[in-house]
């Protein structure tokens, strides 16, 4: 079992920035974030591998940064430059002993 705990989240102004941590029971592969808004499918922020390997979603890279401490079994989030558009649930996702593992989300708003 992997248990994903995340903290961070919470209001920013517009153009604001917030960094998102999320602290793994153990070592996954590949750790990263998810995010859901309101009446949208969960769609992929970024993800790292346990070698730094990183992928980006759709327009993510502009202006989010992923990175890892494997150390601390620690992903961080750096969003900058905040937008209404990226108010939704962020969710940390581990992939270990193939299978997906989820965090139970930290919630991001962008008053508009």
């Amino acid at each position: 079992q992997v248990l994903l705990t995340e903290t961070g989240g919470g209001s920013v102004q517009i153009g604001g920035s917030l960094r998102l941590s999320c602290v793994a029971s153990r070592n996954p592969f590949k750790m990263g974030w998810y995010r859901q808004a309101p009446k949208k499918e969960r769609e992929l922020v970024a993800t790292v591998t346990v070698d730094g390997t990183t992928e980006y979603g759709n327009s993510m890279k502009d202006r989010f940064t992923i990175s890892r401490d494997n150390d601390k079994k620690t992903v961080y989030l750096q969003m900058n430059n905040l937008k209404p558009e990226d108010t939704a649930v962020y969710f940390c996702y581990g992939y270990h002993l193939w299978r997906d593992w989820w965090g139970q989300g930290t919630q991001v708003t962008v008053p508009s």
